[in-house]
């Protein structure tokens, strides 16, 4: 039997989980999780092989569980998202699979027959979803954006600047500008911050592409990019820029 828990904030998409995993008999569902703290204290409970995780939870999403449990210790994982970028992320982190609500019977299916396939392969599977999982969690490699319609993957290299866009944030990389669905505040908590800093409540930048640092009166000012983009810096985010100022 592969022990299984199911990890989502939406009630009825938990029971679209379990009752398509009833159709299958060698699944023993241990339990379900309606949010992140939940899912860590389950996961080291119940030890189950298989989780189905939502991505995006409050207040902990499905990569802050990932990180909480850490990731030696992570059980197989097939992330569970409404949003395709998430998706794409979930195969940057080199999860088993993925499912993108609403999913029908079909790719349900085709999940379990790779959840069946590597379950009992052992450790080379496992190290691998390892291996993407650190390079996901610590911020290396790459962001996952929109651009014309489709998913678009920007090595973290290119970025010049990310500004805030909504409930989106907006990547400005070599002249291009693609969409995140995810707050700026979040997204500053993933990002390598010996590369990147808040200079704004709606603006990050890359520091190695400061050019120009302009200080103003009240302990704000503006900042020119090796781009050309000039961008206002405010009092409370200027620590990064007085570090600059004293290279």
């Amino acid at each position: 039997m592969i022990r299984t828990l199911i990890v989502d904030d939406e009630p009825l998409a938990r029971r679209a989980v379990r009752q398509s995993l009833a159709g299958f008999g060698d699944f023993d569902v241990l339990g379900e999780a309606g949010h992140g703290a939940e899912a860590v204290a389950a996961i080291g409970t119940l030890r189950p092989d298989l989780v189905f995780l939502d991505v995006q939870m409050p207040e902990m999403d499905g990569f802050g569980v990932i990180e909480a449990i850490g990731v030696d210790a992570m059980p197989l994982v097939v992330f569970v998202t409404a949003f395709d970028a998430y998706a794409v992320r979930a195969f940057e982190a080199e999860a088993l699979d993925y499912l993108l609500k609403p999913f029908d019977d079909q790719r349900f299916a085709r999940v379990i027959e790779r959840v069946r396939r590597h379950i009992g392969t052992g450790d080379g599977q496992r190290d691998g979803q390892r291996d993407g999982m650190r390079s996901l969690l610590g911020g290396q490699g790459r962001l996952v954006a929109r651009g014309n319609g489709a998913a678009q993957l920007v090595r973290l290299d290119e970025i010049d600047w990310i500004s805030a866009a909504g409930d989106y944030a907006e990547v400005h990389a070599g002249g291009r500008s693609l969409l995140i669905h995810e707050s700026l505040t979040s997204l500053e908590a993933r990002l390598p911050h010996a590369a990147f800093a808040r200079i704004h409540r709606a603006a990050i930048v890359r520091l190695d592409r400061l050019v120009e640092v302009r200080p103003g009166t009240h302990g704000d000012g503006s900042v020119r990019l090796a781009c050309g983009a000039e961008l206002r810096f405010s009092r409370r985010y200027r620590e990064p820029i007085d570090g600059y100022l004293t290279r």
